[in-house]
């Protein structure tokens, strides 16, 4: 089984020139200038190009609108690229107040789905956190439980580190030990069975002042992330825009079963398509707006022999 993950940058269906047209992977409060439907069509194609080539069985997205924008995307974009079918689209509403959704695309149908997005910290047993994160909903998104017949699939988006840097540490951890708890809920021995949790973690850039990791509570030997196995420099799957400062917000973490079964995995990063918004070292940076776009996210994939 191959396994993939893609923070698809703001994938939203809108009616546009009398015409229904995916946003292109553009994040309005970095770039607002006027964009015409040609190029958001161009956008969206090469989005889709990306994720066909993958040929992934089972993909995690992050940053979908709703399961209507999911559904377009893998018909008329998708299919079109020569992309597997994904018969099974899962995209639930979650917290995002801009709407963006975390969604999955396979071509098995998991026998279960279950949206996290309602619970408190409190319903957690969280009782040490703020008050907006003790009595309110907790994730920022949300944490996608599916389950698969050979595995359990958790997918989630954590707080961006922005606008509030210390406030967005607390927030990340806080998610960290909510997904944590979900799985030990879900699992009666975390350690001998088969899980992974992926998506979009927001981990700012390495080296970057002195805070702990807000992911410690899935380490440790809870899980391992697998990205961990690539040599450090080579594991980045994000560039913050108009700087050369690489991180790595995109994850796979699998159980301690997973890891001792496939301790040769190693993950693939497809930086295909983020070019527009890439710098080259020691030149201005210039943003292209006519160069099409798949995402400012590396597309991450892992595969899973006999899974």
């Amino acid at each position: 089984m191959r396994l993939a993950t893609f923070n698809v940058q703001n994938l939203r269906l809108r009616e546009r020139q009398g015409h229904l047209v995916l946003d292109g992977a553009v994040d309005h409060d970095f770039d607002d200038r006027p964009r015409s439907v040609d190029q958001d069509i161009a956008d969206r194609t090469l989005t889709a190009k990306v994720m066909a080539a993958a040929q992934a069985d089972v993909i995690a997205l992050q940053e979908v609108f709703d399961a209507e924008s999911l559904d377009f995307f893998h018909d008329q974009f998708l299919l079109k690229a020569g992309s597997p079918l994904y018969p099974a689209r899962t995209c639930l509403p979650g917290n995002d107040g801009r709407g963006l959704d975390v969604a999955v695309l396979s071509k098995v149908a998991p026998l279960s789905v279950k949206s996290h997005a309602h619970l408190t910290g409190m319903d957690f047993g969280l009782a040490d956190l703020p008050e907006d994160l003790r009595n309110f909903p907790l994730f920022r998104r949300d944490c996608l439980q599916l389950e698969f017949e050979t595995f359990t699939l958790f997918v989630c988006h954590f707080k961006a580190p922005y606008p509030d840097k210390a406030k967005a540490q607390i927030v990340r951890e806080a998610e960290a030990r909510a997904v944590r708890k979900i799985v030990e809920s879900r699992i009666l021995k975390p350690e001998g069975e088969r899980w992974m949790i992926v998506g979009d973690f927001n981990e700012p850039a390495w080296g970057r002042g002195s805070d702990p990791s807000a992911l410690e509570p899935l380490k440790h030997g809870f899980s391992e992330d697998l990205l961990d196995r690539m040599p450090r420099g080579t594991d980045w799957t994000f560039e913050v825009p108009d700087t050369h400062v690489h991180s790595r917000p995109d994850r796979i973490f699998v159980s301690p079963r997973l890891a001792k079964e496939y301790p040769e995995v190693v993950p693939q990063i497809v930086r295909t398509g983020m070019s527009r918004y890439l710098s080259e070292p020691g030149s201005f940076v210039v943003h292209d707006t006519t160069q099409s776009h798949a995402s400012d996210h590396a597309l991450v994939y892992a595969d899973f022999a006999g899974l």
